[in-house]
This record gives structure tokens, sequence and C-alpha cells, in this order.
């Protein structure tokens, strides 16, 4: 897959045609996270969400999966989603793949997604591939993916009548299939309570807002992110590969290949 920079820009690439914001911590090796996007496309929120995942010492890649937030591709990313296959799902899991072999990243690879994006990272997480997902106000897949979902940290807004329905069911399902994970449906606020991209949007302003009670919440966005933090720390590792030195006499090369260290244990 060809990666290509744009606009003398190390941040802003091109992966195999489609236009990825890379965000790179200080210090490498490091894990990598996909942030996956709300339902408008790539824009300066979720380049700052990025950011925020490369200063707390990931890699975080956001790729544009709707070129740009046209209707055309919007409709046909949730027509994919609706399907669990489709164009749109074929490019995240390439993404997803970009990511993790990347020279900068090792120690696993977690996807957070938005709205449309956290029902794209939630079936991600069934596919064997993510470490660990976060999903803020997404639908989850159906329950025999929801059985094969990697850990997963969870968020809803109480004032959404489209989503906060599904916190319940995700949280009960995870439960049931033994799978590590934290849900929280939080009082007092909407959807994409932890974004601030989309919400002069005409289609958010005439439909979403009313219905949703979208808005932006600094207290319940800060919490959410605190238990991204705590839960990804546990599932993607930054221990570096130990080496086990032949001391005998006249050995000049290790006695055995790097073992890496990647201890999962967790909470349930």
């Amino acid at each position: 897959m060809r990666a290509q920079e744009g606009n003398g820009s190390e941040s802003d690439l091109t992966v195999d045609g489609m236009a990825v914001y890379l965000a790179v911590p200080e210090t490498t090796p490091a894990p990598g996270v996909l942030v996956l996007h709300e339902l408008f496309g790539l824009n300066d929120d979720i380049r700052a969400i990025a950011d925020r995942f490369a200063a707390l010492g990931y890699v975080a890649a956001a790729p544009d999966l709707v070129g740009g937030g046209s209707i055309r591709c919007v409709a046909r990313a949730l027509r994919d989603l609706s399907r669990s296959d489709g164009p749109t799902v074929a490019a995240a899991e390439r993404m997803l793949e970009w990511l993790s072999h990347r020279p900068d990243v090792h120690g696993g690879v977690g996807v957070a997604g938005f709205c449309m994006g956290a029902s794209f990272a939630m079936l991600l997480g069934s596919r064997g591939d993510a470490a660990v997902v976060s999903a803020a106000y997404g639908e989850p897949p159906d329950d025999d993916l929801v059985a094969r979902m990697c850990p997963t940290v969870a968020h809803y807004g109480d004032l959404d009548r489209m989503f906060r329905r599904f916190a319940e069911p995700l949280d009960a399902g995870l439960a049931r299939a033994g799978i590590p994970h934290d849900v929280k449906r939080y009082p007092g606020v909407g959807h994409s309570f932890m974004n601030r991209g989309d919400e002069d949007h005409p289609v958010v302003r005439r439909i979403a807002r009313p219905l949703m009670a979208v808005g932006y919440d600094e207290d319940a966005a800060e919490d959410a992110w605190r238990r991204i933090e705590a839960f990804f720390a546990v599932y993607l590792t930054r221990a570096e590969p130990e080496i086990v030195i032949d001391l005998r006499d006249g050995a000049e090369e290790p006695i055995a290949d790097p073992v890496e260290l990647n201890d999962h244990d967790g909470p349930v």
C-alpha cells in the first residue's frame, strides 16, 4: 500500500488514494490508534483528537472514509455499514492494516470511533485485528459479531434519543461473551458530547440537534477520555523487546531471538 505526503506536510498523507491525517508521538515505536470520524468526514476536530492520542503516546491515523463528506459517499458508507461489508468497510480494514505495519508502530493497534466511526470501530473490533476499541455513540453490529469483539470501552449520552438505546444491549452482549468492557451512559448530555466538528452542519442543525441533543460537554468528554486512557493502557503495550544474552565465555551473540513482553491481562 503506497503512502504519499500531501501539501509538504508530514502529517497529511495520501494512503491508497485516501486522505489520512497522521499524528506521531515524540517517542516511537509506539502502539497505534486508528481514529474514525463522525458522519461528515475528516475535519479539524478529528485531527485534534488524533493529536491528543499522539500526546498520550500513540501513533494516531485518521482516514477520511467519505471523501470529504459528500452526500453520495456518506450514503455509501452507511449502506456498507448496514451490511457489514462493502468498499467503505474494506477501506477501513486496509487503513488498520497499513497502520499496524508501519515501522514506528509496535505493541498493537486500537480503534477509536465517533458516531458512524464508532460503528465502524466496533465492526473492526469483531474481526480480530484490533486489540481494543473505543466507541462513542455508535450502533453496535449484530449480536453474533458483538460476541467476537475485542475489549471495548463505549460512551453514550442519555439525552441522545437515537443512540442511547444501544448502551445496555452492548453492555449485556459483551458481558455474556466474557469480553472485557466498560460501557457508560452519561446523564444530561446528548450525541457528539466528545466532538465539536459537525455542530453547525445543516443536517445537524435541522434534524439531529433536536432529536439527539447534539453538543459538546466538557465534563462528560473529559471523563470519557480518562476512561479511554486507562482502558487503552491495559490492552496496548509499550513494552520493549527483552533480549536474553549468552554469558558463556567467548559468546558474542544472543542465544535467543527477542521475546516481546505483551501482558494483556486486564479487568473484565
